[in-house]
């Protein structure tokens, strides 16, 4: 999933200062799972604003809706027939659906009230962890499901470096170090001969440092008749 946390009160309060009407948007997914962007936390958000407007003495109205996904326009047009009045929007979807809701109602302000941070997995209650960088190359095949572009701070693809002591990375010593990970889990299932093979360089064009990607699937596109 997509993971955020929403962002420090008072920088959404310097956000919205110019704008007296606003709706807070939630997104009923991603955001919702990670708690940082529900239902319940656009009502929230909305309370603590409120709180903030009265001890400030800024007078002005607040209200809340929350979308199943910000990101399909399928959705954005439902929300789009019956249009909160209001100033500006504060998202609090991660930056895809700020930007769908941008692109479908341009005539509207949507603000983003997520800082989106990352593809992971939640490991408990209240704790995501980062496992996909969305490189649009994945070699999860080759190291028995564990990303060294992800996990490993130098994104090597032929590890371990030498700064990995006693299976800790050099970043810091409560990070795992992704080769060492690797390294047991092929041990484990039998393919260790796997860490012999020397990888080549990644091919980062594919990720985005090739710049913002777009993926046709010409099997799904409906036909236009053009």
């Amino acid at each position: 999933m997509i993971v955020g946390k929403r962002k420090p009160l008072a920088e959404i309060a310097r956000m919205l200062e110019p704008f007296k009407k606003i709706c807070i948007l939630g997104c009923a997914t991603c955001a919702a799972v990670c708690l940082s962007g529900g239902e319940k936390e656009t009502a929230e958000t909305a309370s603590l604003l409120s709180l903030l407007w009265q001890k400030e003495g800024k007078e002005g109205e607040i209200t809340t809706h929350t979308l199943l996904r910000q990101c399909e326009y399928e959705y954005i047009d439902e929300f789009a027939k019956a249009l909160p009045d209001c100033d500006v929007f504060l998202s609090l979807a991660c930056g895809v659906g700020v930007q769908a809701m941008t692109t479908r109602l341009p005539d509207k302000i949507f603000l983003p009230g997520l800082n989106t941070t990352f593809l992971g997995y939640p490991l408990e209650q209240g704790v995501w962890a980062e496992n996909c960088l969305a490189c649009g190359n994945c070699i999860l095949h080759l190291t028995m499901g564990i990303c060294p572009i992800t996990r490993c701070a130098k994104s090597m693809l032929n590890g371990p470096c030498g700064g990995s002591q006693n299976g800790k990375c050099e970043v810091r010593q409560d990070v795992d170090c992704a080769w060492h990970l690797i390294y047991e889990r092929l041990s484990k299932m039998g393919e260790l001969a796997r860490m012999e093979a020397i990888q080549p360089p990644q091919d980062w064009s594919a990720s985005h440092h090739g710049g913002p990607r777009t993926i046709v699937r010409e099997d799904l596109r409906l036909e236009t008749g053009e």
